[in-house]
């Protein structure tokens, strides 16, 4: 008889990712036909890379203002395998963004073309040092996404980084070696650059740190300068992925670039962010179009009005809905934003305060656990990288499911209710069946062999 683990979190309740009595398969006998969420291991699609969130200058600053005491329960608590969330995948901003107290680039000399000057020594101050502390407690190499929000000034046509504005074509060959610079730099500090996109959100001019490429603007720069120069630096096994924009374009953004053979070469994924709606239906598309394109989720947060909002257990319920949808439709890896802010929702250098799965009171020493840590841990958790997703399906909408089997042979089923009643259900595996119970608003992982 297989045991069944069962770890529920719901809402107003001490069950916050918290281990159920054990449930049990036995033989479908009676060839049940109601109420049954299936799983076919037959069929197997996308390999999972890993699940993270941004170390940006402001949760950085935020952690190092806490005590040590606190400090440690954070980073415990995100990268800790088994008393964390199990994060091993984090995003760095390339230069400053809005995260950040203040703009700032690695090359602040005009026309440093040689980028002589390039100096990481800002990251260094809290941000480096918050990656080293993240990977230490992983016990397992910390695969970072870097992504720039602006060239340096002095590389744009604006020649300012705030408020959009377009990268100098003759800065080109610069800002491609910028990146492998970066790489490198962070390689020197014991970091692994695992992936680059070409820009946070191209197609948005922002109040704060910002830079606007065409899909095809982006095509050309992979193509002709990005691709070449790590491949020419000895960094060819770095990941570039296109878009790192909201999913609404993900699939026009991606086959600008993909349908060019050339460009293609050098790019392995499309990143996405949510701030435009659900939109799965475009993850899904991507992946059945470009099958060996790797979809990375590299952005969602949602706004400060959720420190006081009524409903608080509902930002948990957005997070759950969202990274189930993506899963179903190909993503390979989920990275959160901001990991920590501080009482204000920052700090942000243009007051684009928002909230975190983690807030931190930097007066008062607090720290507090948001809804949305507890469900993303429902998958980052138990679904592990190499893990491999294995289809479902369920008797009704009342409840979202997704499952994947984990490299140790373990598989993991998460199932969602976001409905105001209890919802009675079946897992159904290998003519087996497990009997169970969501509460009203809930998430559960169910881990078995």
């Amino acid at each position: 008889m297989r045991k069944v683990q069962f770890v529920l979190s719901q809402k107003n309740s001490q069950n916050l990712l918290t281990k159920q009595p054990a449930l049990a398969f036995t033989p479908d006998k009676i060839g049940a036909e109601n109420q049954l969420v299936c799983l076919y291991d037959d069929v197997v699609d996308q390999t999972i890379d890993g699940f993270g969130g941004a170390v940006t200058e402001a949760a950085a600053v935020t952690l190092y203002k806490l005590s040590p005491a606190n400090q440690k329960k954070i980073i415990d608590a995100y990268y800790h395998p088994t008393k964390g969330l199990g994060y091993t995948l984090a995003r760095a901003h390339i230069n400053s963004s809005d995260f950040s107290c203040g703009n700032y680039a690695y090359v602040e000399q005009d026309g440093d073309f040689a980028l002589k000057t390039f100096d990481i020594s800002r990251d260094k101050e809290a941000i480096i040092p918050m990656l080293q502390r993240a990977q230490k407690t992983a016990g397992t190499t910390l695969n970072i996404l870097g992504s720039p929000w602006s060239p340096p000034a002095w590389m744009k046509t604006t020649r300012m980084m705030n408020r959009g504005g377009k990268l100098r074509p003759e800065c080109r060959d610069a800002w491609a070696r910028y990146y492998a610079k970066f790489v490198k730099a962070y390689r020197a500090e014991g970091l692994t650059v695992w992936a680059l996109t070409i820009q946070n959100e191209p197609k948005a001019t922002q109040t704060w740190d910002s830079c606007i490429y065409t899909g095809e603007e982006e095509r050309d720069f992979v193509r002709d300068f990005l691709g070449k120069t790590l491949q020419k630096e000895g960094l060819k096994n770095v990941e570039v992925y296109v878009w790192d924009h909201n999913k609404e374009r993900l699939v026009e953004r991606a086959s600008v670039v993909m349908d060019d053979k050339a460009a293609a070469k050098f790019v392995r994924g499309a990143a996405f962010h949510w701030y435009s709606g659900s939109h799965f239906e475009a993850v899904g598309i991507v992946h059945k179009k470009y099958p060996n394109l790797k979809l990375m989720m590299s952005e969602c947060c949602v706004g400060i009005r959720w420190r006081t909002h009524p409903n608080p257990w509902e930002q948990g319920e957005m997070y759950g809905h969202d990274i189930m949808g993506n899963l179903n439709n190909g993503m390979n890896s989920w990275i959160d934003w901001n990991v920590l802010l501080d009482e204000q929702g920052g700090p942000n250098h243009v007051n684009n305060f928002c909230n975190a799965p983690i807030t931190g009171d930097t007066v008062k020493d607090t720290i507090e656990f948001n809804a949305s840590y507890w469900y993303i841990g429902h998958f980052s958790k138990f679904i592990r990288p190499g893990a491999k997703r294995v289809a479902t399906s369920c008797y009704s909408t009342q409840l979202e499911a997704t499952a994947f089997k984990n490299p140790d042979g373990t598989y993991a089923v998460v199932v969602m209710n976001r409905t105001e009643g209890e919802q009675k259900f079946n897992l159904r595996h290998r003519e087996e069946i497990a009997p169970c119970v969501l509460p009203a608003h809930s998430i559960a992982t169910f881990v078995y062999k």
